[in-house]
């Protein structure tokens, strides 16, 4: 159905550290760390375009999803971004193409295997502004960088993850300059009953055993119960406002099945 992203602390790759850039404790539990460690060579980077596990899964509608929250971020030429809980870059490469070689991108995840990943991926690909992008292995509870650096925040599929949302969405709020916008993609948390049994429907039957092609069964089988544990549309909307954001609205996609917070 889509990617799983998350966060941690470090930078990957051979780019040294940067005063913005340091290493931080790191606040996800371990299991999720783990988890998307194990995740991450199936995500990308083992199989033919045509049989990523994302593609598989969402019929290729995850790169509509996340250009579509690339464009809610209002991320321009030249500007400074941040896509936090970056996985493999997937959003990190699309804010790229975004501010040209003029702007600067940070992808920001908890897991190295992740990260080297992307950095993989960035290296073999000849565009020139995917030279602008750092990789920092990072925590999303506790981001190195100082307060209003970024124009522009993009999260996809990640902070349902962090443990503590409240304090992701602060850290966010504090790093993203005044009214600029973060904008957050994820699984939608659908309060009509049709739409809720049809997606618990969607991963028991169709995600979960595609995942087990891959071996990965087991890992994909927390995606229900990691729903189930998220918020609502509303809910989000109202955790926006209450870490310091003025404007809030999110939006439903993908047919009810994602949705998409953007927040000023």
């Amino acid at each position: 159905m889509a990617s799983l992203h998350l966060s941690f602390c470090q930078l990957a790759g051979n780019r040294p550290p940067s005063h913005r850039s340091r290493c931080l404790p790191v606040r996800c539990a371990d299991d999720r760390q783990a988890l998307f460690n194990r995740i991450a060579p199936v995500y990308d980077n083992v199989r033919p375009i045509s049989l990523h596990l994302n593609d598989l899964l969402s019929l290729g509608q995850h790169r509509v999803w996340k250009r579509m929250a690339v464009s809610w971020s209002g991320a321009k030429v030249g500007d400074n971004v941040l896509d936090l809980c970056c996985g493999s870059g997937d959003l990190a490469f699309v804010m790229s193409e975004k501010v040209g070689p003029a702007g600067k991108v940070t992808g920001l995840d908890f897991s190295n295997e992740q990260l080297l990943i992307a950095s993989s991926r960035q290296h073999s690909r000849p565009k020139a502004c995917y030279k602008n992008i750092k990789w920092v292995e990072g925590d999303a509870l506790n981001l190195p960088f100082s307060d209003s650096y970024f124009d522009a925040i993009t999260i996809g599929y990640g902070l349902r993850n962090v443990v503590d949302k409240q304090k992701a969405m602060k850290e966010m709020y504090r790093v993203l300059q005044p009214g600029s916008k973060v904008s957050v993609l994820d699984f939608n948390k659908s309060t009509n009953p049709f739409t809720a049994s049809f997606q618990e429907w969607m991963i028991d039957t169709v995600v979960v055993p595609a995942a087990t092609g891959f071996g990965l069964a087991k890992e994909y089988r927390y995606l229900n119960s990691s729903i189930q544990e998220f918020l609502t549309g509303k809910e989000l909307e109202k955790l926006a406002l209450e870490t310091g954001f003025s404007n809030a609205r999110y939006f439903e996609v993908g047919g009810g099945l994602m949705g998409n917070l953007v927040a000023t």
